[in-house]
């Protein structure tokens, strides 16, 4: 089978050749040990998940979004008729990614203002974006399994990216119309981008990156919050016979009899203990028909490899049958995990065999 072959089986839960496995590389892999993320997956003969881009575009007539870098610094700037809102990302070089330093909403009066600049947005179909997707989809033929980003939902954009996971719950409690407003504002725009991402994509699948965790909301804000949304995305997708795949990397166990009920065919970066909360075991149990995305998490790729297989071996042997289980490092692979550990393990995964 090839990559998309094998883990599109994988995501209908369909029998493979073996089971795929994605061992996560991002920037920081490649500038610890040389050579391309692509030339580390063609070398260790390992699977992986790539994007090609969207099909729509975003216009504003009365709102500007300016970026700004200086150094390992990041200015973002939501310009509104009402007010400006700035927002500060700094570089960290270690993992070679942005993190959030000031958030843009610290008060109500910020709500209103963020709340103006997604009323502005217009999203709309782009032919030309289209058409570089679908030319990038055939560039990356059988070698990928093809996702396309509809973007993050309302609440989890909220706590991590635009007021920070304490003043984010002080607005949510004392602001409640406010917030709602703007939860309102930015799912219409994700209604719109997954619209035409379900028919215009030419990706395996569409993707949302929520992060979702109990250690940042609580399970009935979830269930207020943040499922109808999801659940509006996933069906716009099953009407127009489109798969889901759903990053959500965090804490999920209380989750999963609400996740179950999604009509998503994959749940991405599915971590264990004790990193996550939630086994393959958890997750198979409570959601028979979905594709499992993880498995392991980073502090089980720091360990040798013949540790890292009998933990992957008990994981594997605790389920009733392996359809369905897409192995992978759930959140990025460490790069303190030299190529050799995962080349040793996809050496035994090869081998495994499947119930």
């Amino acid at each position: 089978m090839t990559v998309k072959e094998r883990v599109i089986a994988t995501a209908h839960l369909q029998p493979v050749d073996r089971l795929p496995l994605w061992p996560k590389l991002d920037g920081s892999y490649p500038n610890h040990w040389g050579r391309t993320n692509l030339e580390w997956h063609n070398d260790l003969g390992t699977d992986r998940v790539e994007g090609c881009g969207q099909a729509y575009k975003e216009t504003r007539k009365k709102t500007g979004y300016e970026v700004t870098k200086s150094g390992n610094e990041m200015t973002i700037v939501y310009k509104t008729p009402h007010g400006d809102l700035r927002q500060v990302d700094n570089f960290d070089e270690a993992s070679q990614s942005w993190h959030p330093t000031v958030f843009p909403i610290k008060t109500a009066e910020d709500v209103k203002i963020m709340t103006s600049w997604f009323d502005d947005l217009e999203v709309e179909f782009d032919k030309e974006a289209r058409d570089k997707a679908v030319s990038r989809y055939a560039q990356i033929g059988g070698n990928a399994y093809v996702i396309s980003n509809i973007g993050t939902s309302a609440i989890q954009q909220f706590v991590q990216h635009w007021a920070g996971v304490e003043q984010a719950h002080y607005l949510m409690a004392d602001n409640p119309d406010e917030v709602n407003e703007l939860f309102a504002a930015v799912h219409k725009g994700l209604v719109k981008k997954a619209k035409i991402e379900a028919e215009h994509s030419p990706a395996d699948s569409l993707h949302l990156t929520e992060n979702t965790s109990t250690t940042l909301t609580s399970p009935t804000q979830y269930e207020k919050l943040s499922y109808p949304h999801v659940k509006e995305y996933c069906e716009i997708a099953k009407r127009a016979g489109r798969d889901v795949m759903i990053h959500m990397c965090g804490h999920l166990k209380l989750l999963l009899p609400l996740l179950s009920t999604l009509a998503a065919a994959s749940f991405e970066a599915f971590t264990s203990p004790t990193v996550g909360n939630t086994t393959l075991l958890d997750g198979r149990k409570a959601c028979p028909d979905k594709c499992l995305v993880g498995g392991t998490n980073a502090y089980v790729w720091l360990w040798p490899a013949k540790k890292i297989i009998e933990y992957m071996e008990q994981q594997l042997e605790a389920l009733p049958h392996h359809r369905g289980i897409f192995m992978s490092s759930a959140g990025v692979m460490p790069p303190l995990c030299a190529p050799e550990t995962i080349r040793t393990v996809k050496q035994w995964l090869d081998g495994y065999k499947l119930k």
